[in-house]
């Protein structure tokens, strides 16, 4: 390859130059993505096999080797490659004389990113390096697009989880996570099937929302010319199976909410529910804690483990505690049935919270369990006794029938696991789905539908029953210590992508002869119907509105505030050093996840207001307009002021 060429391409665009030199590969008559390689071993297997060589040692011993090239250093008649396979790294040591001049010089082309496979043997350079020393090689796949700076590596969130494939390449600690995932879902597998469960497929369509309370995605299925749900539960046709004469069954897959996304939360995710008949709900805390406890022993080899600097033991026999009893230690005063509905809703008040009109008891105690106690439960705990209200699918308790056989399991303050013993009664069940349709009807887009086959399967005769559900990727996260559900997801899901510019863009696709023109975007305003409020309603004086101190201030998390629908909890960059904290009821019209990074304006010296029990330290500056909506009637829109990037954190505003 002449080297000139190459440099006659506009030097500084890296992209080009690549392409260039994949264009002088072929049409020299090479092919720069080669076919199979047979390598002969794995890097990591080579560094454990020849640990013992002493510095400067050789041997006759020849290995065929592939990966990616991740560093390049020429020196004269020498070259040092790094090698990455999906095992580990090894260098490559490249001599001239080994080679031959012409291979020699096409080596030293090789660009950081290319795949080759290399033949030659083992070795230990005098400074004490393991070694290929190369004797042929070959191109396997050219990089066109140049890695990540190595010494910063790929460190943006947002990129990290949208070029998935980069951040696995420049972030080895990622790989290990996923490695733990592997892991954690075949010991579940081994688990459930050794203790005699059938892993069984149900419908990713419904034609009916059933098996947990939550807004779906909803589709058209053509052939049948109706909407379907994608699933948001498996529990239904699960239990259907019951019913035909399985005894334990459990299906591990994707469930679908059309719901916000936080470090806890992803609209796609992964579950499994399992049920078996003749059980109840202490079969299922056995189940769970059994299943867990060998998912961390796979992944850990331990059961005492660190999450995010809390130690957690995952060992013995866990908690078992009732709501109400729980709530009451939270709360400092008795939280219970005996208490009339103003109490409880005063209780709930005092704590932080706010009690809808149509709540019952049973909705405000498990409020003022979430409220005072939830974020409490930092080991294991399995929360048992459930209100009748919050759980319609759940067995009556004998004994008080405003309680249910259910159990939460909660560790760090978050769910983990839902367990019922499954109510079998066809009359109750259809009388709880019918209370589940007049929410519906009253405006809640997360309550179930009627499920008619379902309730004529129990007709046909459900055996007593235990049932549960566990979220894979939070057992994931804290088994695999992971802060967000983002980073055990290997493709989460992500916002359009804003166009590339400048210098290195990758070309976009024209659109096809005849396409449509794009549709204006959804956040495009039509100003002709903009309505403003008037100027100057109030005045202030200069002496006061002096005072205020407005800043930039960068978000460096951003997360919604449980139990709230409105608030997004902000962490800030004021410049200061000291992380602010700052909550704004946005929540309506931004995504946390779309906000991480911004550069936004705040008033930073307003006294701190306690909100939902956190104390906000600011405010975060909003432009506020008024369109029509659908139904013709002026709606508010909000947008955040966001600034230029290049403006440093803290940078005050005159």
């Amino acid at each position: 390859m002449q080297e000139e060429s190459i440099v006659s391409v506009v030097e500084d665009d890296p992209i080009k130059v690549r392409q260039a030199k994949r264009q002088a590969l072929i049409d020299a008559g090479q092919n720069p993505y080669g076919d199979a390689f047979a390598y002969s071993h794995h890097l990591a297997d080579l560094d454990a096999a020849y640990a013992h060589l002493a510095d400067g040692e050789s041997t006759d011993d020849e290995v065929v080797v592939a990966g990616r090239v991740m560093a390049r250093r020429v020196q004269g008649k020498v070259a040092f490659l790094e090698l990455r396979d999906a095992t580990g790294d090894m260098q490559l040591f490249c001599r001239v004389n080994a080679l031959g001049e012409d291979a020699y010089a096409a080596l030293c082309d090789i660009d950081v990113g290319d795949w080759i496979g290399a033949r030659g043997a083992m070795m230990r350079t005098r400074r004490g390096q393991l070694s290929v020393a190369v004797e042929s090689y070959t191109l396997l796949s050219k990089s066109l697009r140049p890695l990540p700076e190595k010494f910063h590596g790929l460190a943006d969130k947002e990129t990290r989880y949208r070029q998935r494939y980069v951040d696995l390449v420049m972030n080895p600690e990622v790989k290990t996570v996923f490695e733990k995932r592997f892991k954690i879902v075949a010991a579940i597998r081994r688990y459930m099937e050794a203790d005699g469960y059938y892993e069984v497929e149900t419908p990713f369509l419904h034609p009916i929302l059933g098996g947990a309370n939550a807004k779906p995605f909803v589709t058209h299925f053509n052939a049948l010319d109706r909407d379907y749900f994608l699933r948001i539960a498996t529990e239904l046709p699960l239990k259907r199976l019951l019913v035909g004469g399985f005894e334990r069954v459990y299906e591990m897959g994707r469930q679908f909410r059309n719901e916000g996304m936080d470090a806890y939360h992803n609209p796609e995710f992964t579950t499994l529910e399992a049920y078996r008949a003749f059980s109840d709900l202490d079969g299922m805390i056995e189940l769970t804690r059994g299943l867990i406890q060998d998912a961390c022993l796979a992944a850990n080899g331990t059961l005492q483990i660190t999450y995010q600097g809390t130690r957690i033991d995952l060992s013995g026999q866990w908690r078992v505690a009732s709501m109400m009893e729980l709530a009451s230690e939270g709360a400092g005063e008795e939280v219970s049935f005996e208490r009339s509905r103003d109490e409880l809703v005063s209780i709930l008040e005092r704590n932080g919270g706010h009690a809808e009109a149509a709540w019952g008891k049973g909705k405000l105690i498990s409020e003022i369990f979430e409220a005072v106690a939830e974020e409490k439960l930092i080991q294991p705990t399995f929360v048992v006794d459930h209100p009748l209200e919050i759980s319609p699918l759940a067995k009556k308790k004998p004994e008080n029938p405003e309680l249910t056989s259910r159990f939460e399991l909660f560790i760090m303050g978050h769910e983990y696991a839902n367990a019922f013993s499954e109510l079998n009664d066809p009359v109750d069940q259809a009388e709880r789905f019918w209370a589940q349709v007049k929410a519906k009807d009253m405006g809640d887009d997360e309550a179930m539908g009627f499920d008619a086959d379902y309730i004529r399967a129990l007709e046909y005769g459900m055996p007593p029953a235990g049932g549960v559900g566990i979220g894979i990727d939070r057992l994931v996260m804290l088994l695999a210590d992971a802060p967000s559900i983002r980073d055990v997801l290997l493709f989460p899901h992500m916002r359009d992508e804003a166009p590339a510019a400048g210098k290195g863009a990758a070309p976009t696709a024209a659109p096809a002869a005849g396409a449509a023109e794009p549709a204006q975007s959804a956040g495009a305003i039509d100003f002709s119907k903009v309505i403003v409020e008037p100027l100057f309603a109030d005045e202030v004086d200069f002496d006061t509105f002096s005072k205020s101190d407005f800043r930039a201030v960068k978000v460096k998390a951003c997360e919604a505030v449980p139990k709230s629908k409105k608030l997004l909890k902000f962490v800030l960059d004021d410049g200061t050093g000291v992380d602010r904290v700052i909550l704004s009821g946005i929540h309506a019209y931004y995504k946390p996840e779309e906000l991480v990074g911004r550069t936004l304006i705040a008033i930073t010296n307003l006294p701190p207001r306690k909100m939902m029990g956190i104390d906000s330290c600011g405010m975060l500056l909003s432009a506020i307009h008024e369109e029509p909506g659908e139904d013709g009637q002026p709606q508010e829109r909000l947008n955040l002021l966001m600034v230029d990037p290049k403006i440093p954190a803290g940078a005050k505003l005159y």
